[in-house]
């Protein structure tokens, strides 16, 4: 309950995602933070990868993450703003310095392995949503990601356990 209480002093979800999976917290936390496999897991975004001068999960690394829904493709610059190995892994997706979401996800040890709980906050402006739906093709982005996180953590699971 500690990461919890932790996670909602540096952010307030809007959405929060949970799933138990048969295996221990370090193979978990391992696929996540590995962001180039991001692809396996998410349906949105496709792909990842380091940005310069970056090659592994630290606090303060950049990655990209490109996305894709239907025939709409951008990319996002996120930094890692939360790393504790085995526990947690928060990351800011950013727009010319500007934090438009918050991503992360805990892992907490279970009898039978783990729960994962994936995290999003929507902090867009309203002045940008239009043009945001504009780009990827979602109105409804609630919704469209709460979908994509259950996705997500069913496809770790499926892949892990």
């Amino acid at each position: 309950m500690g990461s919890i209480r932790y996670i909602l002093q540096i952010m307030t979800p809007d959405i929060e995602v949970s799933r138990d999976v048969a295996a221990p917290p370090a193979v978990i936390f391992a696929a996540i933070t590995d962001i180039t496999r991001m692809g396996e897991w998410s349906p949105e975004c496709v792909s990842a990868e380091w940005n310069e001068g970056f090659s592994a999960p630290a606090l303060g690394a950049m990655f990209t993450g490109h996305n894709r829904n239907g025939d709409k493709e951008w990319s996002v610059e996120a930094k890692i703003v939360d790393l504790v190995d085995n526990q947690r892994f928060f990351f800011d997706c950013i727009v010319r310095d500007f934090v438009f979401s918050k991503w992360g996800y805990t892992i907490e040890a279970t009898d039978s392995g783990c729960r994962i709980t994936e995290y999003s906050q929507d902090l867009r402006l309203e002045s940008s949503l239009e043009r945001s739906t504009m780009i990827s093709g979602v109105s409804d982005r609630a919704t469209h990601n709460r979908a994509g996180m259950e996705a997500t953590l069913e496809r770790i699971a499926a892949a892990i356990e």
